[in-house]
């Protein structure tokens, strides 16, 4: 029986493979699709965000039901290769679902009418956003390699992942940048979010290479032969970061010092929180993440094993089951919840009390401000200034409201509570949010009063609870 996934969160291949490429300059795609899928990727409709720029580096071969029902598209592919001319970049036709439907392979046109034309198969069909992404990093560097002697550089780090779509790059991509620098090490190549087609060839001279995320880049980095750390989060990951970057490069003491002044520095703000009287809070927290697999799982240990939060799940987005999602919200309602539109609308849904923090894509938010980072140390501080302030806000919003009339306040009769009643409430009171259970209660006690009144009663039955819940 087939299962029909709901608000599926990746895309395909070909949009992995268009934020990919077209992160290099000295690079024009030509997408073999209609000319939506154009206006989807050049203007971010497909994650509701303007992280993703205008793409000025990209052309559609505007794909009509004539190409797909008969001709096929190697006339449109030619007619947008005139039109553009000599662009003074590598042009590379990519694929899309609606070409790979009817078998358009441009691989032998190419080569016979314009061999300096490369083609990419995407396999919109097959795979997803973060494997297309994969692949076509791999591509580029078997396209364009120069084929030479790895020549080492000591004591230089290449980036591997940063490139369009990808939630909240910006600030985690300058934490990244800080660490490594501050650890005494050169940055070599950002690939491909700052490099240029040149650049390919000489990543794997990097003494070190980074993964900035668990999804895609780890198949090019194993390919170039170099040490390899993953991007992190939390304390812990960040502290062996620092301390094997420093070892590999051969910059241990300046590691050892960079580390040292952290703990002074950027990290006394995390301390100081650690602290204060909301410290006695964290353990009360109660969070849930439905995001990429890399910020489900750099979340769920942070906040979770390091600080003492409890984790009721951690979803990778990509393998999410939303409907099972959906019904995890409304029987355990999380305090926080990290996650994507999706998430929010399935909490708005439910009335939840829950807190949102937007942690992924599909969802309307900007981030290409340098300063909201998830990796290292400052994104370790930033989210927990982000909870601590929640958490102050959670408390000013359930705070009573003074200056009512008792007549707004409460009904006019008296009102008495069933045994079965004060059960039922006690069971829904404790699938809230732990710091807001009481206020929670309070409210939800007052509208079944208010209905026991409304319908002539003077007794709240479980009946009107159920109703409200």
């Amino acid at each position: 029986m087939t299962k029909t996934i709901r608000d599926e969160s990746t895309a395909s291949a070909y949009w992995g493979a268009v934020n990919t490429f077209c992160a290099l300059k000295d690079i024009h795609v030509i997408a073999d699709a209609p000319v939506g899928c154009y206006n989807l990727v050049g203007v971010a409709v497909m994650d509701y965000t303007d992280a993703i720029p205008y793409l000025e580096n990209f052309t559609p071969t505007s794909l009509t039901e004539k190409e797909i029902a008969s001709s096929g598209s190697s006339e449109s592919v030619t007619d947008v290769i005139e039109k553009l001319g000599d662009t003074g970049k590598q042009l590379i036709v990519v694929s899309s679902a609606e070409s790979e439907m009817i078998g358009s392979d441009h691989e032998q046109m190419l080569q016979h009418r314009y061999p300096h034309i490369r083609f990419f198969a995407s396999n919109s069909l097959g795979e997803n956003e973060w494997q297309g992404r994969d692949k076509a990093l791999v591509w580029l560097y078997d396209s364009f390699d120069d084929k030479k002697t790895a020549e080492t550089e000591q004591g230089t780090v290449s980036i591997i992942g940063p490139t369009y779509g990808c939630f909240n790059s910006p600030s985690d991509l300058a934490e990244l940048k800080r660490l490594i620098t501050g650890c005494g090490a050169a940055i070599r190549h950002i690939f491909p979010f700052e490099s240029e087609l040149q650049d390919i060839a000489t990543i794997k001279n990097s003494d070190v290479i980074v993964v900035m995320y668990r999804e895609f880049g780890q198949t090019l980095a194993d390919k170039l032969g170099r040490p390899v750390l993953q991007a992190p989060f939390g304390l812990a990951e960040t502290e062996q970061f620092i301390r094997n970057l420093g070892k590999l490069t051969g910059n241990e003491a300046k590691a050892d010092a960079f580390f040292r002044e952290e703990k002074r520095t950027t990290l006394q703000p995390l301390w100081d929180l650690w602290r204060g009287p909301q410290s006695e809070w964290f353990p009360t927290i109660r969070f849930g993440v439905a995001a990429d697999r890399t910020y489900a799982e750099g979340l769920s240990k942070f906040l979770g094993n390091e600080m003492g939060m409890q984790c009721l799940f951690s979803h990778d987005s990509a393998e999410t089951d939303n409907d099972g999602l959906r019904e995890e919200l409304a029987s355990t309602q999380p305090q926080f919840m990290f996650g994507r539109i999706v998430d929010k609308i399935y909490l708005a849904e439910l009335e939840a009390k829950t807190r949102f923090f937007p942690a992924g894509f599909p969802g309307p938010i900007v981030r290409r401000a340098l300063g909201t980072p998830f990796m290292g140390h400052s994104g370790a501080v930033y989210l927990i200034q982000e909870i601590v302030n929640a958490l102050y806000d959670t408390l000013f919003t359930f705070l009573p409201i003074t200056g009512k009339t008792a007549s707004e306040n409460q009904p006019q009769r008296k009102i008495s509570w069933t045994s079965e009643a004060n059960t039922v409430l006690e069971a829904i009171v404790a699938k809230a949010p732990f710091i807001s259970q009481i206020s929670f209660g309070r409210e939800l006690k007052k509208k079944a009063e208010a209905l026991a009144a409304k319908q002539g009663k003077d007794t709240v039955t479980p009946d009107m609870l159920n109703n409200l819940s």
